[in-house]
């Protein structure tokens, strides 16, 4: 559990890559509520119509489209930055898998790449901007279920092994900056089981009163990122503050 610290200096300037997304536009609006500048990302290049949103497109399947934004913000870099894609489900409607007779080599390496190597690519481009004199924050939403240790069940291979790699990456990120980023914090989070597409076809078998809207998860999320310090870079936390094993 996060211990609770002295109130940290509130972001000045966010970006939202997955800002379309239940989770991720609940954290525009938010944010922008709290006089935030945000910079509100997606594919469809649109965002909620406030004032201090300001849209921009990006594509996890297009390395230019990321690094385009992030150089865009040069001059003006954000102090948060939130990736909040992911996927369970692909398009096609293949989930995820309950047993290793599943799997599908195109299916893990789809899954992969949306859920680690495109938020890896995100902080390719955008560590790099980050404020040097002061608190900055890199999140990327990830799942309890990529916890290798706190894995007693398993299935949903793809899913987990994607998470668990996205978790080592936040890792790694957290050790890299903060070598040179002492105020930096690197982190994953879990946001818990939210009402938004990529849980619906399995909502069914969340317990009752354990299913969160998106304005409620989203609140959480920034109280999480609100009390984080450089101490808890390269870690994740779930909604309520409390550490999730590796």
């Amino acid at each position: 559990m996060i211990e609770m610290q002295a109130p940290q200096a509130p972001c000045r300037k966010a970006a939202i890559f997955g800002a379309s997304g239940g989770i991720g536009a609940a954290l525009v609006e938010l944010l922008a509520g709290r006089g935030t500048q945000v910079l509100a990302g997606s594919r469809s290049g649109k965002a909620p119509d406030m004032a201090g949103v300001t849209p921009f497109t990006f594509d996890l399947d297009d390395e230019a489209s990321i690094a385009a934004a992030a150089a865009s913000w040069a001059d003006d870099p954000p102090d948060l930055v939130l990736v909040t894609t992911g996927v369970l489900t692909l398009a096609d409607g293949t989930g995820p898998e309950r047993s290793f007779k599943q799997l599908d080599a195109d299916v893990m390496a789809r899954v992969l790449h949306l859920n680690a190597i495109g938020p890896a690519l995100v902080a390719k481009h955008v560590l790099p901007l980050l404020p040097r004199d002061r608190r900055s924050v890199f999140a990327a939403l990830s799942a309890r279920v990529g916890s290798i240790g706190d894995n007693r069940i398993g299935g949903w291979h793809s899913y987990r092994a994607s998470k668990a790699a996205l978790n080592m990456l936040v890792r790694n990120f957290a050790i890299e900056l903060g070598r040179t980023h002492k105020q930096a914090v690197v982190a994953a989070l879990h946001p818990g089981t939210v009402d938004t597409g990529l849980s619906e076809p399995f909502q069914a078998n969340v317990p009752e009163g354990q299913l969160q809207l998106p304005a409620r998860a989203a609140q959480h999320l920034l109280d999480v990122i609100d009390g984080l310090t450089p101490e808890d870079s390269g870690q994740q936390f779930d909604w309520k503050g409390e550490r999730i094993a590796p």
